[in-house]
């Protein structure tokens, strides 16, 4: 009888055990960005709060509820988890919203989206753009942008770079051809210094696709809705900087005057 008794409260131990690790064991899912083309890679994470033994985490990946891709991924010791997913093959072929749900143990499930885009359906445009140079007539900057249009682009004289303003229809990217004739950012002693970016006044990062000795070559990232791309450096065209110097001579020149004058009224 005792045995008995001592085994079911075995067993209602084990059973209230699981309940606990069910309704405490949460599942979180997250990508590292919202907007995929084909080719991309899919960093797919999250944590879980409540770790069961070895269990794993089942991920399944669809498209209108058709099945593209599942896989089973290891939890890691502190609770998170990654996993990551080249975006091509044969059942990589339609554009749209896909759907990533996470499953651990029996009832802990979350879900995340993307948008991807196959190749037949990026829209890239190349383009040489005429930039306003003053006095020293235009020059050319080529790009390549997917995901928007270029509106225009101009010199920031004061800020030493360029003001790139795009529509961005969409997340998407636009490479930079950066002719150091006009435009560059050097160290003191010649090498490349990096260029500043701001979208929107946010600093952000670019890629440097190449480096030669007549342009520089950047990829810069943008999101859905960007207005504006400043790309600073530390040289831009001389004859804006030769301007900006005579308006600064102007200036100090005004001011002697200026204190000259009100000494001699004074007096």
């Amino acid at each position: 009888m005792k045995i008995t008794i001592f085994y079911t409260l075995m067993i209602l131990g084990v059973i209230s055990i699981g309940t606990a690790f069910a309704e405490g064991s949460l599942v979180s899912v997250q990508t590292d960005n919202g907007n995929y083309d084909e080719g991309d890679t899919i960093l797919i994470s999250g944590e879980i709060s409540t770790i069961i033994g070895n269990t794993e985490v089942t991920m399944q990946l669809f498209k209108e509820g058709n099945l593209i891709e599942i896989a089973q991924i290891k939890v890691a010791q502190d609770g998170n988890y990654i996993h990551t997913v080249i975006a091509q093959g044969p059942l990589w072929q339609n554009q749209g919203v896909y759907m990533v749900k996470v499953t651990y143990g029996e009832s802990n499930i979350a879900e995340t989206s993307f948008q991807y885009t196959p190749k037949s359906e990026i829209i890239k445009t190349t383009k040489n753009f005429p930039v306003d140079a003053g006095d020293s007539g235009t020059f050319d900057v080529k790009y390549t942008i997917r995901g928007g249009t270029v509106e225009n682009i101009e010199i920031e004289p004061e800020n030493l770079g360029l003001l790139v303003k795009i529509n961005a229809l969409d997340n998407g990217k636009i490479v930079l051809e950066l002719p150091r004739e006009f435009i560059d950012a050097e160290k003191q002693n010649g090498n490349d210094e990096k260029f500043i970016i701001l979208i929107n006044d946010v600093q952000t990062t670019y890629d440097q696709i190449r480096s030669e000795s007549t342009v520089r070559i950047v990829g810069i990232n943008f999101e859905r809705g960007d207005s504006e791309i400043q790309i600073i450096g530390t040289y831009v065209i001389p004859e804006f900087g030769t301007i900006v110097m005579i308006i600064l001579t102007i200036g100090i020149l005004a001011s002697i005057l200026l204190t000259k004058n009100k000494v001699q009224i004074k007096i």
